[in-house]
């Protein structure tokens, strides 16, 4: 997950699929990559459970799964409270 949210755009596109699902093409008009570029993203992201990928009709839409940005914000907590520990 760290991996996948190392990225400037990946995270943007989290972030942009929190409140609302969007298509890719909607993403790609977010930054300046192109469509395979931002497709190659969404992969990573996919892959790490970070966006789920939804079809509705035709069409297929990006959200955030919540949870396991949640689950990721507690992990990097529980390095951070650790680290101060070993200090």
């Amino acid at each position: 997950m760290l991996r996948a949210l190392s990225h400037p755009d990946r995270r943007a596109f989290v972030a942009a699929c929190k409140d609302e699902a969007k298509a890719a093409g909607e993403l790609t008009a977010l930054s300046a990559l192109s469509l395979a570029t931002v497709s190659e993203h969404l992969k990573v992201l996919r892959k790490s459970g970070l966006l789920v990928l939804e079809k509705r009709g035709r069409f297929w839409f990006y959200r955030t799964d919540a949870a396991v940005v949640e689950r990721a914000a507690r992990e990097v907590a529980g390095l951070m409270a650790t680290s101060d520990v070993q200090r």
